[in-house]
């Protein structure tokens, strides 16, 4: 059996992955869903839109979950018991002033890899893009899935799928 330190990480995005911004217009192999109301009172109006059961499908693909959001701490107390997942650990991410970063490269991108430390990892955004994934093919020696998700979706059936074929070809 695989001990927790040597699962592949993910790191999750809240904003887009698991809080989608719109909702699908359709077209091929989406189905046009309206967007679940907005919860009653105080906090965020996305909230409603959260999977109740996503944290399951998350847990069962084996990873060490990380948060990679600017949520941070927040992440744990308004999401995670939204979606069925325990507290987990966080990305704490540089000050602004501290990051520069090239042109195109997101400014996560740095961070993350730095954390993996060598590690297979998966990280799940809306925001990553072309330059992400050479950088990090350049600058990581370990594995690593850079997988975007529609943030007027959120993480799918298609994205589970994905990141499985991808965990299945790694071994875990």
């Amino acid at each position: 059996m695989t001990s927790a330190a040597e699962r592949p990480l993910l790191f999750l995005d809240v904003d887009g992955p698991l809080l989608p911004f719109g909702t699908p217009t359709g077209g091929p192999g989406i189905a046009a869903v309206p967007a679940p109301p907005a919860p009653a009172g105080r906090g965020n109006p996305l909230l409603g839109r959260l999977d109740p059961v996503i944290g399951a499908r998350l847990l069962a693909l084996g990873c060490r979950i990380v948060w990679a959001t600017t949520w941070n701490d927040e992440a744990n107390t308004v999401i995670a018991p939204r979606i069925g997942l325990p507290e987990l650990p966080v990305v704490a991410w540089p000050d602004a002033e501290e990051v520069t970063t090239p042109r195109g490269l997101h400014w996560k991108t740095r961070p993350l890899v730095e954390w993996v430390d060598g590690r297979p990892f998966i990280w799940v955004d809306d925001e990553i893009g072309h330059t992400d994934r050479l950088w990090v093919a350049a600058a990581h020696a370990g594995r690593s899935l850079l997988h975007r998700v529609d943030p007027a979706v959120g993480l799918a059936d298609a994205d589970f799928a994905a990141l499985a074929a991808w965990l299945a070809d790694l071994g875990t």
